[in-house]
C-alpha cells in the first residue's frame, strides 16, 4: 500500500473491527474502492484475530494508538 487514508478513533466503547468498518465505509463512500488492508499499532491488534470482515489487519510501530491506516494493498509492495 503505497496510499491510504487515516482514521482517528479513541472511543474506548467500540470494539476494534466495529472502527474498522466505519472507517472502511467511509473509505468506499470517498474513493469508491473498498480497503483491503488496515495497519494498526501493535497495541491495538488482538492476537487471535488478523482480519477484521475482508480488511486485513497488520501492526505497524509507525502508526500511533487510536489511529487506522486504511488502503487497498495490491501486493506489489
Amino acid at each position: 500500500m503505497h496510499t491510504g487514508m487515516l482514521w482517528f478513533d479513541n472511543d474506548p466503547k467500540t470494539e476494534l473491527p466495529a472502527k474498522i468498518q466505519r472507517a472502511a465505509d467511509y473509505y468506499r463512500k470517498k474513493y469508491g474502492k473498498t480497503p483491503n488492508l488496515c495497519l494498526v499499532n501493535p497495541r491495538m491488534l488482538p492476537a487471535e484475530k488478523a482480519k477484521a470482515g475482508r480488511v486485513e489487519l497488520r501492526p505497524s510501530p509507525v502508526i500511533l494508538p487510536n489511529h487506522l491506516w486504511l488502503g487497498v494493498d495490491n501486493g506489489q509492495d
